[in-house]
C-alpha cells in the first residue's frame, strides 16, 4: 500500500515531511467531522488539534512494518473519536453553567450575502438537528453523510461491526427527518 498512497510514502520516509502532507491530506476531513460531532467552530479546532497532536506523538514509535499497515484517514478519525468521546464524557460529569446556543461558524467568504445567508441558515440548522441524535447515531450520520466514508471504513472507525454502522446511519436518518419535520 506504501507504494500507491503518497501520504504513507512520505511518512516512511521522513516522519515530519509524511506528517505534513498527512495533515495537508486529512486536516479538512477531521475538522469536519469535529465541527458536525461538537456543534461548535472552537471545539472543532480544539479536538482537531488534539487529534494531530496525538498522531504525531504515536507515529514516532511506529515502526516501518506499522507505518505500511496504516490506513491514514481511519486512524485519524478514530483518535478523533476517541477524543471526541472523552469530552463528551466530561460535559456530562461537568455540565456547562449554561446552555449554548451559538451558530456553526465557517460561512464561504466568498459567496454572495443571500447566499452566505442561506447556507449558514442550513448549517445552523443541520448542526442543531444533527446534536438532538444520540451519540452513536450522529457519529455513523457524520462519517456516513457529511464526510462520505464507507461503511467498512466507519465501522472500522468506530470499533462496531458494518451491520451496526448501517443500523445506526438508518436510525439517524429517519430520526433526522422525524425532528427536521417537527419544526
Amino acid at each position: 500500500m506504501s507504494d500507491t498512497d503518497p501520504v504513507l510514502k512520505a511518512l516512511q520516509d521522513d516522519l515530519d515531511v509524511g506528517f505534513a502532507e498527512m495533515y495537508a491530506a486529512h486536516r479538512a476531513t477531521v475538522f469536519s467531522v469535529a465541527l458536525r460531532l461538537g456543534g461548535s467552530w472552537a471545539d472543532a479546532e480544539d479536538h482537531t488539534a488534539e487529534t494531530f497532536l496525538r498522531a504525531y506523538r504515536a507515529l514516532t514509535g511506529y515502526d516501518q512494518e506499522r507505518l505500511a499497515a496504516l490506513q491514514p484517514r481511519a486512524w485519524l478519525l478514530t483518535i478523533l473519536m476517541n477524543i471526541w468521546r472523552n469530552w463528551v464524557r466530561s460535559r456530562v460529569r461537568n455540565p456547562p453553567p449554561e446552555l449554548r446556543d451559538e451558530p456553526v461558524d465557517g460561512v464561504c467568504r466568498r459567496a454572495d450575502v443571500e447566499a452566505a445567508a442561506e447556507l449558514r441558515e442550513t448549517g445552523d440548522e443541520l448542526a442543531g438537528l444533527l446534536g438532538r441524535l444520540p451519540e452513536e447515531q450522529r457519529a455513523a450520520v457524520v462519517l456516513r453523510h457529511v464526510v462520505d466514508l464507507p461503511v467498512a471504513e466507519i465501522a472500522t472507525v468506530l470499533k462496531i461491526p458494518q451491520g451496526t454502522v448501517k443500523s445506526h446511519v438508518s436510525r439517524g436518518l429517519r430520526r433526522l427527518r422525524t425532528l427536521g419535520g417537527a419544526r
